[in-house]
């Protein structure tokens, strides 16, 4: 079956491809904040937490692109509330921007007791993947894509 170009194709098939590799990429991670985590104030150390998100950015890039990407800028890392020692975090990545060749994954992380049912979104921030092929040169994010591509695709 021949594929008709995007331009031929109708918006809907590619607008529902991508929610659905946006859904699917979706990375939830949880980890419990013990005291070889923290700082001097016995929560979590700030760079142990980008370092956990960055990470999670990665897989959830990695995951919506199928293909080698590399990390090329942090935007904006909010640190809203202390994560203490003895709590459990859930760190939680979503593509939320998409351009020929970056992305832009969203990362919460939110801190919930042990022992209640309580939970609070702690830090969030934006990490920003470029595709990289071979060579390490730029590619498009949706090279793997079984719909063709051109072009620049915001989302």
């Amino acid at each position: 079956m021949e594929k008709l170009p995007q331009s031929q194709q109708p918006q809907h098939v590619f607008s529902n491809y991508i929610e659905e590799k946006v859904r699917r990429s979706e990375t939830r991670i949880f980890k419990a904040v013990f005291p070889d985590l923290t700082n001097h104030y016995d929560t979590l150390f700030g760079g142990t937490a980008m370092q956990m998100m960055d990470e999670v950015a990665f897989i959830t890039a990695t995951r919506f692109t199928r293909l080698p990407v590399v990390t090329i800028a942090s935007d904006r890392i909010e640190f809203k509330k202390p994560i203490p020692a003895g709590t459990i975090v859930e760190l939680v990545g979503k593509v939320v921007k998409i351009g020929n060749t970056s992305l832009d994954v969203r990362v919460d992380i939110y801190v919930e007791s042990m022992y209640a049912e309580e939970r609070e979104k702690a830090i969030s921030g934006t990490f920003t993947f470029v595709a990289i092929d071979k060579e390490r040169r730029p590619i498009s994010v949706l090279a793997n894509s079984p719909l063709p591509h051109s072009g620049d695709k915001k989302e």
